[in-house]
């Protein structure tokens, strides 16, 4: 009798366990641009924070959910990039709106104007929603022609984990760019490192592909890269740090 009770209440342990590990999976990841988002919208200034981090996020968790159509991973690793698309799509709109409230140029940027000189540049959230659209439609419909390639499906995978791996690397270069990082969240920065980290650790134990762990270990490093950065331009300072920014507001951006 001892024994079942024993066993029932390490059953419900390990449940217990693993809806708490499925859960940090699917909105961990999300947790570390709250920070960020509110920064952005206090201060109406959204330069700190680049987008083309958005950009990454968005076509890496397009192509994993397109590569499990290929080959099978974890329920929550799928979560978790609808989940991502979502906050991506979140943070955009933001940066979008508070971008157009305060910049002075009034010449419009649309994604239906092709030009690449602007590109993931515009002036309305629609027109980053139109470009995700059509390249999701695109990946999916040569996902669909060649999902029988074992090749093509590997090499998709490849794709979408490297891509995330390489998240940190818009902020990294506009970190180097301004010389400085002011703008952006710490808070963001730290915990995109704890979170990779416990990412790439349940990788290895889930025996996800070997695509998942190994970018995963990449992304640890740039992360740490940019935590480095932090460290540098707060002790050896590149510019002058300013302490008043008027920032203009708009009922828009609110």
């Amino acid at each position: 009798m001892e024994d079942e009770m024993f066993e029932q209440l390490m059953y419900v342990l390990n449940q217990l366990v693993t809806w708490i590990t499925a859960g940090a999976m699917v909105f961990g990841g999300v947790v570390p641009y709250i920070p960020q988002y509110r920064d952005i919208r206090r201060t109406q200034n959204a330069e700190g924070f680049s987008t083309y981090v958005c950009l990454v996020l968005l076509v890496a968790n397009i192509l994993r959910i397109l590569f499990r159509f290929g080959r099978y991973f974890e329920t929550p690793l799928l979560w978790q990039s609808i989940v991502m698309i979502a906050t991506m799509l979140i943070m955009l709109n933001l940066c979008t709106n508070v971008r157009v409230a305060t910049e002075l140029q009034t010449k419009r940027r649309s994604f239906t104007d092709f030009d690449w000189s602007h590109f993931w540049s515009w002036s309305r959230f629609v027109d980053y929603l139109q470009c995700v659209v059509a390249f999701t439609l695109l990946a999916a419909y040569v996902t669909y022609l060649l999902l029988d390639s074992s090749v093509f499906v590997e090499s998709l995978g490849f794709l979408a984990v490297f891509t995330e791996a390489m998240l940190g690397m818009p902020q990294l270069y506009c970190n180097y760019q301004n010389k400085s990082t002011e703008g952006m969240s710490i808070k963001m920065v730290m915990m995109w490192t704890s979170g990779d980290t416990f990412k790439t650790g349940y990788f290895l134990l889930t025996e996800a592909p070997v695509q998942f762990w190994t970018c995963g270990l990449l992304q640890v490093g740039v992360d740490i890269a940019i935590l480095f950065q932090v460290y540098y331009y707060s002790r050896y300072p590149q510019k002058p740090i300013s302490h008043t920014v008027s920032h203009t507001t708009s009922t828009k951006a609110l």
